[in-house]
């Protein structure tokens, strides 16, 4: 099994940033992918960015990439999600997950991945 702790969320003004964390224990050398996902009241969670635990590989949406960055540290288990010039719409639960097994198919939904975090609450005012 894999535990995953997200932490580095909180209140911030628009045109802000923040760093979100995720720290992995227990079987680390499962892992494949981490990838980063939010949810806003009312909407479906949604894919953020991705990466696999060993390699370059990055994955984005497209209208989060430039503002969002994600980025790992293999040697503390972790995996970060820069977050630049935050928006309103920005605002929402953010989860970290851990998949066992990477398809590019895959990457985006949530219902790939194997671990979830408990997630951290990102608040952006106007």
């Amino acid at each position: 099994q894999v535990q995953l702790v997200e932490s580095g969320g909180g209140l911030v003004q628009a045109g802000g940033s923040l760093r979100l964390s995720c720290a992995a224990s227990g079987n680390i050398f499962s892992i494949d992918v981490m990838g980063w996902f939010r949810q806003a009241p009312g909407k479906e969670r949604e894919f953020v960015a991705a990466m696999r635990w060993r390699g370059d590989n990055t994955y984005y949406v497209d209208s989060l990439k430039g503002r969002f960055t994600i980025s790992r540290d293999n040697a503390k288990s972790a995996v970060y999600l820069q977050m630049n010039n935050l928006k309103p719409e920005d605002t929402a639960v953010y989860y970290c997950a851990a998949d066992r097994n990477y398809n590019y198919v895959r990457v985006t939904r949530p219902a790939s991945y194997d671990y979830w975090g408990q997630g951290t609450q990102v608040t952006v005012s106007s």
